[in-house]
């Protein structure tokens, strides 16, 4: 297979994140992208009939039909399942929640977060770069609408501001592609958001806003690294981030959602989204 150097390099955040790698993460993530651009071969050579997209009036209609919980309320709002039956209730919280037991309790498979943080583990990405991939949309249990401001002011109190920047700002940057970085618009977002869509005047201005800062690169790496059509048979775990969520979160000692942190309401509405007051 014939590998194109200056995309791959690309693909790793550029020559000043290749120089931060060691000979064996280098070798891993030339694998890694190996084989991310045979799965792109093969389904090239197999040809399909070019996909049928809606526009963002056939969605609209759509949406006007729904009943139940609106598309953009968060997952564990969510009191059916797929097959519309009961969920049940949510397993209890400790007295001192932390960010490991959100995981398992309330993010939980997160396979999306995990897959992510795992791309950026493997190729190389500096820890606050893992960390803003796999928090980035863990927000997405209380709310999906405008998810990056929503993820940014959950997490501020507990990471770097860098962090924080590059939460906050995915969500606009998936919008504009960037061939220095490799980052293409996602084949998804146009069965998603409509095949005529076009971002809102505040994404624009926030995206160049963000072009022009100096932590561009932050937001930019999440969506190199982000996944926007998920491995269902990928095995991920939360194991190999426990020290990087040690080094860069700032675990309160009275737990999260009972630190008077200015999120902790946020933390406590994931914790009993069952309470009608």
């Amino acid at each position: 297979m014939e590998i194109d150097r200056r995309a791959f390099i690309t693909s790793l955040g550029g020559t000043a994140a290749v120089a931060l790698m060691t000979s064996e993460e280098k070798a891993d993530a030339l694998e890694h992208y190996m084989e991310e651009r045979l799965d792109e071969l093969v389904l090239q050579q197999q040809g399909s009939t070019p996909p049928d997209y809606p526009t963002m009036a056939e969605i609209e209609a759509a949406n006007a039909k729904r009943t139940g919980v609106r598309r953009g309320a968060g997952n564990i709002f969510n009191a059916s399942g797929r097959d519309g039956q009961a969920r049940g209730l949510l397993p209890a919280m400790s007295n001192r929640p932390t960010l490991l037991e959100f995981f398992e309790k309330r993010f939980a498979p997160a396979n999306h977060v995990l897959q992510s943080a795992t791309r950026a583990l493997k190729t190389g990405m500096p820890e606050e770069i893992v960390l803003a991939c796999l928090l980035h949309d863990t927000v997405l249990t209380m709310m999906k609408v405008d998810h990056g401001w929503w993820g940014a002011q959950l997490y501020e109190p507990y990471v770097s501001e860098r962090i924080t920047f590059a939460i906050r700002y995915h969500q606009t940057l998936r919008f504009y592609p960037d061939d220095k970085f490799g980052y293409e618009y996602p084949e998804s977002y146009l069965r998603t958001f409509g095949e005529d869509y076009k971002p809102e005047p505040y994404l624009e201005q926030t995206y160049e806003m963000v072009r022009k800062h100096k932590w561009y690169d932050a937001p930019r790496l999440v969506t190199v690294n982000d996944l926007y059509s998920f491995d269902p048979n990928a095995k991920v775990s939360i194991d190999p981030f426990i020290d990087i969520i040690g080094r860069h979160f700032k675990q309160p000692k009275e737990g999260l959602g009972y630190d008077h942190s200015p999120t902790a309401h946020m933390w406590r509405t994931m914790m009993f989204p069952d309470r009608p007051l």
